[in-house]
Protein backbone atom coordinates (compact mmCIF):
# COMPACT_ATOMS: atom_id res chain seq x y z
CA UNK A 1 0.00 0.00 0.00
CA UNK A 2 2.89 2.27 -0.01
CA UNK A 3 3.39 2.25 -3.70
CA UNK A 4 2.81 6.03 -5.22
CA UNK A 5 2.13 4.64 -8.97
CA UNK A 6 -1.04 6.29 -10.29
CA UNK A 7 -3.33 3.43 -11.60
CA UNK A 8 -5.83 4.26 -13.65
CA UNK A 9 -8.52 2.09 -15.54
CA UNK A 10 -7.12 2.28 -19.19
CA UNK A 11 -8.93 4.96 -21.00
CA UNK A 12 -8.30 5.73 -24.81
CA UNK A 13 -5.13 7.67 -25.74
CA UNK A 14 -6.18 11.00 -26.25
CA UNK A 15 -4.77 13.25 -28.58
CA UNK A 16 -3.96 17.14 -26.46
CA UNK A 17 -2.56 18.63 -23.60
CA UNK A 18 -5.38 17.17 -20.90
CA UNK A 19 -3.51 16.16 -17.58
CA UNK A 20 -4.79 12.24 -16.45
CA UNK A 21 -2.26 12.46 -13.69
CA UNK A 22 -3.80 13.23 -10.15
CA UNK A 23 -1.89 14.20 -7.26
CA UNK A 24 -3.85 11.61 -5.07
CA UNK A 25 -0.73 10.60 -2.89
CA UNK A 26 0.26 12.68 0.27
CA UNK A 27 3.99 13.82 0.17
CA UNK A 28 6.36 12.27 2.39
CA UNK A 29 9.07 13.99 4.59
CA UNK A 30 12.71 13.42 3.58
CA UNK A 31 13.43 12.21 6.81
CA UNK A 32 11.51 9.39 7.64
CA UNK A 33 13.09 8.21 11.34
CA UNK A 34 11.45 11.04 13.51
CA UNK A 35 10.85 9.64 17.22
CA UNK A 36 6.82 8.70 17.33
CA UNK A 37 5.54 8.23 20.57
CA UNK A 38 1.68 6.86 20.45
CA UNK A 39 -0.60 7.92 23.10
CA UNK A 40 -3.72 5.84 23.56
CA UNK A 41 -3.95 1.93 22.12
CA UNK A 42 -7.54 1.28 21.08
CA UNK A 43 -8.11 0.26 17.35
CA UNK A 44 -7.86 3.84 15.55
CA UNK A 45 -4.46 3.46 16.77
CA UNK A 46 -3.62 -0.04 16.31
CA UNK A 47 -5.58 -0.89 12.93
CA UNK A 48 -5.34 2.54 11.26
CA UNK A 49 -2.38 5.04 12.36
CA UNK A 50 0.08 2.12 13.04
CA UNK A 51 -0.61 0.02 10.08
CA UNK A 52 -0.28 3.28 7.77
CA UNK A 53 3.53 4.34 9.79
CA UNK A 54 4.98 0.63 9.11
CA UNK A 55 3.94 0.51 5.37
CA UNK A 56 5.37 4.76 5.37
CA UNK A 57 8.41 3.65 6.95
CA UNK A 58 7.91 6.29 9.63
CA UNK A 59 9.67 5.36 13.34
CA UNK A 60 7.37 4.44 16.20
CA UNK A 61 9.33 4.94 19.61
CA UNK A 62 6.95 3.34 21.88
CA UNK A 63 3.34 3.53 23.44
CA UNK A 64 0.86 4.43 26.05
CA UNK A 65 -2.22 3.76 27.16
CA UNK A 66 -4.64 4.06 30.24
CA UNK A 67 -4.36 0.32 30.13
CA UNK A 68 -1.06 -1.26 30.24
CA UNK A 69 -2.07 -4.55 29.05
CA UNK A 70 -3.92 -3.14 26.09
CA UNK A 71 -0.97 -1.08 24.83
CA UNK A 72 1.65 -4.26 25.44
CA UNK A 73 -1.21 -6.03 22.98
CA UNK A 74 -1.21 -3.35 20.47
CA UNK A 75 2.87 -3.50 20.83
CA UNK A 76 2.72 -6.66 20.02
CA UNK A 77 0.45 -6.61 17.22
CA UNK A 78 2.23 -3.76 15.50
CA UNK A 79 6.46 -4.68 16.38
CA UNK A 80 6.65 -1.75 18.82
CA UNK A 81 9.26 -2.23 20.89
CA UNK A 82 8.52 -0.37 23.98
CA UNK A 83 5.55 0.43 26.07
CA UNK A 84 5.69 2.91 28.60
CA UNK A 85 4.01 2.90 32.19
CA UNK A 86 2.62 6.00 31.65
CA UNK A 87 1.66 8.75 29.31
CA UNK A 88 4.57 11.00 31.19
CA UNK A 89 7.13 8.45 31.19
CA UNK A 90 6.77 8.43 27.18
CA UNK A 91 6.55 12.50 26.94
CA UNK A 92 9.59 12.41 29.34
CA UNK A 93 11.84 10.32 26.50
CA UNK A 94 14.22 12.53 24.50
CA UNK A 95 13.70 9.87 21.72
CA UNK A 96 10.33 11.05 21.09
CA UNK A 97 9.97 14.14 18.79
CA UNK A 98 6.90 13.58 18.04
CA UNK A 99 3.33 12.93 19.77
CA UNK A 100 0.90 10.96 18.49
CA UNK A 101 -2.51 11.56 20.56
CA UNK A 102 -5.80 9.15 19.93
CA UNK A 103 -7.60 9.56 23.20
CA UNK A 104 -11.30 10.46 23.30
CA UNK A 105 -11.72 14.49 23.11
CA UNK A 106 -12.46 15.28 26.65
CA UNK A 107 -8.81 13.74 27.67
CA UNK A 108 -7.08 15.18 24.59
CA UNK A 109 -6.35 18.74 26.06
CA UNK A 110 -4.54 17.38 29.48
CA UNK A 111 -2.62 15.40 27.49
CA UNK A 112 -1.45 18.11 25.43
CA UNK A 113 -0.86 20.14 28.68
CA UNK A 114 1.26 17.44 29.78
CA UNK A 115 3.00 17.08 26.23
CA UNK A 116 4.20 20.68 25.99
CA UNK A 117 5.89 20.56 28.65
CA UNK A 118 8.50 18.85 26.64
CA UNK A 119 9.18 21.08 24.06
CA UNK A 120 12.91 20.62 24.51
CA UNK A 121 12.87 17.06 22.63
CA UNK A 122 8.85 17.32 21.46
CA UNK A 123 8.58 19.08 18.34
CA UNK A 124 5.39 17.84 16.67
CA UNK A 125 1.77 16.75 17.91
CA UNK A 126 -0.78 14.78 16.06
CA UNK A 127 -4.24 15.19 17.72
CA UNK A 128 -8.19 13.21 17.19
CA UNK A 129 -10.37 14.96 15.58
CA UNK A 130 -12.33 16.18 17.28
CA UNK A 131 -10.05 18.36 18.51
CA UNK A 132 -11.59 19.04 22.12
CA UNK A 133 -14.90 19.26 23.93
CA UNK A 134 -15.64 22.81 22.98
CA UNK A 135 -14.27 25.74 20.72
CA UNK A 136 -12.58 27.43 23.66
CA UNK A 137 -11.20 24.46 24.57
CA UNK A 138 -9.53 23.62 20.81
CA UNK A 139 -8.16 27.43 20.93
CA UNK A 140 -6.34 26.28 24.90
CA UNK A 141 -4.62 23.44 23.02
CA UNK A 142 -3.85 25.69 19.54
CA UNK A 143 -2.42 28.13 22.24
CA UNK A 144 -0.14 25.98 24.39
CA UNK A 145 1.35 24.19 21.36
CA UNK A 146 2.21 27.80 20.00
CA UNK A 147 3.30 29.13 23.33
CA UNK A 148 5.75 26.42 23.36
CA UNK A 149 7.28 25.80 19.84
CA UNK A 150 5.44 22.79 19.09
CA UNK A 151 3.48 22.36 15.11
CA UNK A 152 0.09 20.68 16.16
CA UNK A 153 -1.78 18.74 13.49
CA UNK A 154 -5.21 17.51 13.46
CA UNK A 155 -6.31 14.52 12.24
CA UNK A 156 -8.78 15.41 9.89
CA UNK A 157 -7.90 11.58 8.00
CA UNK A 158 -10.90 12.19 5.12
CA UNK A 159 -8.91 15.38 3.19
CA UNK A 160 -6.33 12.26 2.74
CA UNK A 161 -9.27 9.89 1.41
CA UNK A 162 -7.88 9.47 -2.18
CA UNK A 163 -10.91 10.18 -4.13
CA UNK A 164 -10.91 13.79 -2.31
CA UNK A 165 -7.07 14.85 -2.39
CA UNK A 166 -7.86 13.70 -6.49
CA UNK A 167 -10.94 15.76 -6.36
CA UNK A 168 -8.92 18.24 -5.00
CA UNK A 169 -6.31 18.40 -8.01
CA UNK A 170 -8.85 18.81 -10.47
CA UNK A 171 -10.57 21.75 -8.52
CA UNK A 172 -7.01 23.52 -8.28
CA UNK A 173 -6.26 23.03 -11.75
CA UNK A 174 -10.02 24.09 -12.68
CA UNK A 175 -10.95 21.02 -15.01
CA UNK A 176 -14.73 21.51 -13.43
CA UNK A 177 -15.09 25.02 -13.53
CA UNK A 178 -16.53 27.41 -10.88
CA UNK A 179 -17.91 24.65 -8.53
CA UNK A 180 -21.98 24.93 -8.44
CA UNK A 181 -23.37 22.17 -6.26
CA UNK A 182 -21.23 19.61 -3.99
CA UNK A 183 -23.29 17.12 -2.18
CA UNK A 184 -21.98 14.04 0.44
CA UNK A 185 -25.03 11.49 0.82
CA UNK A 186 -23.60 9.29 3.57
CA UNK A 187 -26.03 5.83 4.72
CA UNK A 188 -23.12 4.24 6.59
CA UNK A 189 -23.84 2.99 10.54
CA UNK A 190 -20.94 3.84 12.51
CA UNK A 191 -19.35 2.18 15.68
CA UNK A 192 -20.18 4.51 18.37
CA UNK A 193 -17.60 4.25 21.14
CA UNK A 194 -18.25 3.67 24.83
CA UNK A 195 -17.22 6.94 25.78
CA UNK A 196 -19.58 8.63 23.82
CA UNK A 197 -22.35 7.92 26.18
CA UNK A 198 -20.87 10.57 28.24
CA UNK A 199 -22.30 13.63 25.51
CA UNK A 200 -25.31 15.06 24.66
CA UNK A 201 -23.96 15.21 20.86
CA UNK A 202 -23.29 12.82 19.01
CA UNK A 203 -23.38 12.63 14.99
CA UNK A 204 -22.57 16.02 13.98
CA UNK A 205 -19.63 16.38 15.77
CA UNK A 206 -18.08 13.05 15.03
CA UNK A 207 -18.96 12.12 11.91
CA UNK A 208 -20.04 14.99 9.81
CA UNK A 209 -17.11 16.65 11.03
CA UNK A 210 -15.40 14.98 8.30
CA UNK A 211 -17.53 16.13 5.52
CA UNK A 212 -17.88 19.47 6.94
CA UNK A 213 -14.02 19.95 7.13
CA UNK A 214 -13.62 18.29 3.78
CA UNK A 215 -15.96 20.90 2.06
CA UNK A 216 -13.95 23.39 3.73
CA UNK A 217 -10.44 21.64 2.43
CA UNK A 218 -12.36 21.75 -1.27
CA UNK A 219 -14.00 25.56 -1.14
CA UNK A 220 -13.14 27.39 1.64
CA UNK A 221 -15.40 28.55 4.16
CA UNK A 222 -18.70 28.93 4.12
CA UNK A 223 -20.77 31.79 5.06
CA UNK A 224 -23.25 30.15 7.10
CA UNK A 225 -25.01 26.90 7.96
CA UNK A 226 -28.41 25.24 8.17
CA UNK A 227 -28.51 22.11 10.35
CA UNK A 228 -31.95 19.69 10.48
CA UNK A 229 -31.24 16.67 12.71
CA UNK A 230 -33.14 13.78 14.74
CA UNK A 231 -32.43 11.30 16.77
CA UNK A 232 -30.84 7.92 15.31
CA UNK A 233 -33.56 5.19 16.52
CA UNK A 234 -30.75 2.57 17.30
CA UNK A 235 -28.10 4.53 19.54
CA UNK A 236 -30.53 3.86 23.35
CA UNK A 237 -28.38 6.68 24.93
CA UNK A 238 -29.64 10.23 25.07
CA UNK A 239 -28.37 12.36 22.47
CA UNK A 240 -29.67 15.50 20.22
CA UNK A 241 -27.78 14.72 16.69
CA UNK A 242 -28.81 11.21 15.28
CA UNK A 243 -29.69 11.55 11.86
CA UNK A 244 -27.94 15.05 10.37
CA UNK A 245 -28.65 17.02 7.45
CA UNK A 246 -27.15 20.09 6.36
CA UNK A 247 -26.59 22.88 3.82
CA UNK A 248 -23.58 25.27 3.96
CA UNK A 249 -24.01 28.60 1.72
CA UNK A 250 -21.13 30.48 0.37
CA UNK A 251 -21.07 33.94 -0.26
CA UNK A 252 -20.72 33.22 -4.48
CA UNK A 253 -23.38 31.08 -4.73
CA UNK A 254 -21.91 27.63 -4.29
CA UNK A 255 -23.81 25.39 -1.81
CA UNK A 256 -22.95 22.15 -0.25
CA UNK A 257 -25.15 19.70 1.22
CA UNK A 258 -24.77 16.34 2.76
CA UNK A 259 -27.19 14.33 4.85
CA UNK A 260 -25.35 11.60 7.57
CA UNK A 261 -27.58 8.85 7.60
CA UNK A 262 -26.61 6.48 10.60
CA UNK A 263 -30.10 4.59 10.82
CA UNK A 264 -29.76 3.65 7.24
CA UNK A 265 -32.92 1.70 7.71
CA UNK A 266 -33.10 -1.36 9.94
CA UNK A 267 -29.96 -3.19 8.87
CA UNK A 268 -29.03 -4.04 11.92
CA UNK A 269 -32.74 -5.78 12.74
CA UNK A 270 -33.29 -8.32 10.03
CA UNK A 271 -34.32 -6.35 6.82
CA UNK A 272 -31.79 -5.99 3.92
CA UNK A 273 -28.91 -3.47 3.77
CA UNK A 274 -28.29 -0.57 1.83
CA UNK A 275 -24.85 1.00 3.14
CA UNK A 276 -22.57 3.66 1.42
CA UNK A 277 -21.38 6.68 1.24
CA UNK A 278 -21.67 8.86 -2.31
CA UNK A 279 -20.32 12.06 -3.38
CA UNK A 280 -20.78 14.71 -6.37
CA UNK A 281 -19.33 17.73 -7.36
CA UNK A 282 -21.07 19.66 -10.36
CA UNK A 283 -19.05 22.26 -11.89
CA UNK A 284 -19.77 25.02 -14.89
CA UNK A 285 -17.08 22.91 -16.51
CA UNK A 286 -17.43 19.57 -15.47
CA UNK A 287 -18.98 16.95 -13.36
CA UNK A 288 -17.36 14.60 -10.71
CA UNK A 289 -18.91 12.00 -8.96
CA UNK A 290 -17.80 8.87 -6.39
CA UNK A 291 -17.71 7.03 -3.58
CA UNK A 292 -15.81 6.64 -0.39
CA UNK A 293 -14.71 2.48 0.26
CA UNK A 294 -14.49 2.92 4.20
CA UNK A 295 -18.03 1.69 5.26
CA UNK A 296 -17.01 -1.65 3.96
CA UNK A 297 -14.07 -1.68 6.34
CA UNK A 298 -12.43 -4.45 7.24
CA UNK A 299 -13.19 -5.57 3.93
CA UNK A 300 -10.05 -2.80 2.43
CA UNK A 301 -12.10 -1.04 -0.30
CA UNK A 302 -10.89 2.07 -2.50
CA UNK A 303 -12.80 5.15 -3.01
CA UNK A 304 -13.11 6.10 -6.37
CA UNK A 305 -13.90 8.93 -8.87
CA UNK A 306 -15.81 9.23 -12.22
CA UNK A 307 -15.32 12.97 -13.98
CA UNK A 308 -15.85 14.41 -17.09
CA UNK A 309 -15.09 18.02 -18.25
CA UNK A 310 -15.46 19.76 -21.24
CA UNK A 311 -12.14 20.92 -21.46
CA UNK A 312 -11.70 16.94 -22.87
CA UNK A 313 -15.52 16.39 -24.09
CA UNK A 314 -16.68 13.19 -24.46
CA UNK A 315 -15.49 11.03 -22.03
CA UNK A 316 -15.84 9.74 -18.57
CA UNK A 317 -12.64 9.10 -16.99
CA UNK A 318 -12.32 6.99 -14.40
CA UNK A 319 -8.92 6.56 -12.39
CA UNK A 320 -8.21 3.90 -9.50
CA UNK A 321 -5.57 3.30 -6.85
CA UNK A 322 -4.87 0.45 -4.81
CA UNK A 323 -5.12 2.66 -1.80
CA UNK A 324 -8.23 3.08 0.89
CA UNK A 325 -9.22 5.47 3.70
CA UNK A 326 -8.76 2.91 6.24
CA UNK A 327 -5.89 2.75 7.01
CA UNK A 328 -3.97 4.42 4.36
CA UNK A 329 -5.17 7.83 4.65
CA UNK A 330 -3.38 8.10 8.00
CA UNK A 331 -0.27 7.94 6.17
CA UNK A 332 -1.34 11.23 5.22
CA UNK A 333 -1.86 13.14 8.02
CA UNK A 334 1.40 11.76 9.80
CA UNK A 335 3.40 12.82 6.94
CA UNK A 336 1.83 16.39 6.64
CA UNK A 337 2.96 17.14 10.34
CA UNK A 338 6.50 15.75 9.61
CA UNK A 339 6.75 17.80 6.59
CA UNK A 340 5.80 20.58 8.69
CA UNK A 341 8.27 19.89 11.28
CA UNK A 342 10.82 19.58 8.65
CA UNK A 343 10.27 22.34 6.60
CA UNK A 344 9.38 25.07 9.56
CA UNK A 345 5.98 25.90 8.19
CA UNK A 346 2.05 25.44 9.40
CA UNK A 347 0.56 22.15 8.37
CA UNK A 348 -2.33 22.06 6.16
CA UNK A 349 -4.14 19.99 9.37
CA UNK A 350 -2.84 22.96 11.57
CA UNK A 351 -4.44 23.29 14.86
CA UNK A 352 -5.38 27.11 13.11
CA UNK A 353 -7.08 25.50 10.31
CA UNK A 354 -8.79 22.82 12.46
CA UNK A 355 -10.31 26.29 14.89
CA UNK A 356 -12.62 27.20 11.82
CA UNK A 357 -14.10 23.52 11.09
CA UNK A 358 -14.90 23.27 15.09
CA UNK A 359 -16.39 27.17 14.82
CA UNK A 360 -18.31 24.97 11.76
CA UNK A 361 -19.57 22.21 14.09
CA UNK A 362 -20.50 24.31 16.91
CA UNK A 363 -22.12 27.16 14.58
CA UNK A 364 -23.99 23.67 13.53
CA UNK A 365 -25.27 23.06 17.04
CA UNK A 366 -26.55 26.55 16.98
CA UNK A 367 -28.47 26.38 14.07
CA UNK A 368 -30.00 22.51 15.07
CA UNK A 369 -31.23 24.82 18.46
CA UNK A 370 -32.66 27.62 17.20
CA UNK A 371 -33.96 26.14 13.68
CA UNK A 372 -32.76 28.80 11.69
CA UNK A 373 -29.43 29.44 9.35
CA UNK A 374 -26.60 31.11 11.31
CA UNK A 375 -23.63 32.62 10.09
CA UNK A 376 -20.40 31.48 11.03
CA UNK A 377 -19.32 34.62 12.49
CA UNK A 378 -21.77 34.44 14.86
CA UNK A 379 -20.00 31.86 16.72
Amino acid sequence: MSDHSLTPNPVPRIPGSFDLQLDYLPRLPKKLDYGIGCIGAGFIMRDCHLVAYQHAGFHVVGIASRARARAEDTAAARGIARVYDTYDALLSDPAVEIVDIAVPPHEQLSVVQQAVRHNGHVKGILAQKPLAMSYADAREIVRLCDEAGITLGVNQNMRYDQSQRALKCLLDRGSLGEPVLATVEMRAIPHWMPWQREYEWLTLRMMSIHHLDCFRFLFGDPERIFVSARTDPRTTFPHTDGICLYILEYENGLRCAAWDDVWTGPAREGAEKDIYIKWRVEGTDGLAWGTIGWPDYPTLTPSTLNFTTTQQPGYWFQPRWPQVLFPDAFEGTMAQLLCAVEDGTEPEISGHDNLKTIALVETGYRSLKEHRAVEVKEQ
